[in-house]
């Protein structure tokens, strides 16, 4: 009997954590929904497009065209892993689905996992599947500002601080409610470096709303196409009100990052976490998506390297 499939040709996805145990509780059922999703049209050689193959194990196909062994995690982040991949699709399913994730102290807890150290690459291997190079830029009205994230700085607040992250938000402002969300980790506060932001995120003709610090009034928005509207907030509680989708989704970033990941994150790995954090919150709405658009984006995206594992460190939980 033939599964039923999304409308794109894709597998359908599981929609709740009991379906989700139900329909993945082999490997064989894993490793088999892995390739209808990244071969929704049946076998096709990466390397001379064949589309006949002989089956040789559970994971491998041979090309009859040029002969050559396909494995089906080959090429995607699961490359050369020795997890099975019934631990990627329940660690993709938490990463993807939970409101606040999950760490990888936690992930090696719930799957039984040996190494902390084979969890949190795991951890940011996904990371990798959370972000789509062909994502359409922000549109409409746009909300943008800078916040500082790390632990307490004595002497040191907002853009007078010294040791905290600096990360750029930018986020659709639709009335009522948050529209989607862009955020970068920037190694300084520049114009130049915002510019380049504004530039791969926001599209032309967006209407682009700052605070009216000095900073953002005096430069030319102009050359990017955008309408730049700066609002004088005088006071913390009005820039509350006159940027509030911004405030609120980076207030949340912030517990996020306390609770979760207790704010142990270095700098060197801070942007896979916004990544992860935007991957969520773009799919708020349709989390059961989530699952599937992951492990789709896993497919197309190469491994990291293996020198990559010997610069793990814990304090990047």
């Amino acid at each position: 009997m033939r599964r039923k499939r999304t409308s794109q040709g894709f597998p359908l996805f599981p929609k709740t954590l009991v379906e989700f145990q139900r329909r993945f509780s082999t490997e064989r059922a894993c490793v088999e929904y892995l390739a209808a999703v990244r071969w929704p049209n049946g076998f096709q050689c990466p390397r001379c497009e064949s589309r006949a193959a002989w089956r040789l194990g559970l994971r491998t196909w041979k090309c009859r065209g040029c002969r050559r062994k396909v494995y089906v995690t080959a090429g995607t982040v699961l490359q050369d892993s020795h997890l099975p991949v019934c631990h990627w699709f329940w660690a993709a399913y938490l990463m993807s689905t939970l409101t606040p994730g999950i760490s990888a102290l936690q992930l090696q807890r719930q799957l039984g996992i040996g190494s902390y150290r084979s969890a949190l690459y795991m951890c940011r291997r996904l990371r990798q599947a959370t972000v789509n190079p062909g994502r359409e830029p922000l549109k409409g009205v746009v909300e943008l500002d800078d916040i500082y994230v790390g632990g307490v700085e004595k002497g040191g607040q907002g853009r007078r601080t010294k040791t905290k992250k600096i990360v750029v938000v930018a986020v659709e402002n639709r009335g009522d409610h948050a529209g989607r969300v862009r955020m970068k980790h920037l190694p300084a506060l520049s114009w130049d470096i915002i510019r380049e932001f504004v530039a791969a995120s926001i599209a032309p003709g967006t209407e682009v709303r700052t605070d009216a610090v000095s900073f953002y009034r005096y430069p030319d928005w102009s050359v990017l196409g955008v309408r730049h509207k700066p609002l004088l907030q005088k006071t913390p509680e009005r820039a509350g009100r006159l940027l509030p989708w911004v405030h609120q989704i980076t207030g949340n970033l912030k517990t996020w990052l306390r609770g979760t990941h207790h704010g142990r994150v270095g700098g060197r790995h801070l942007q896979e976490y916004l990544d992860e954090y935007t991957f969520r919150f773009n799919r708020r709405g349709y989390r059961e998506h989530a699952f599937l658009t992951m492990l789709l984006l896993a497919t197309k995206r190469r491994p990291l390297k293996a020198s990559s594992a010997s610069r793990l460190v814990p304090s990047s939980a």
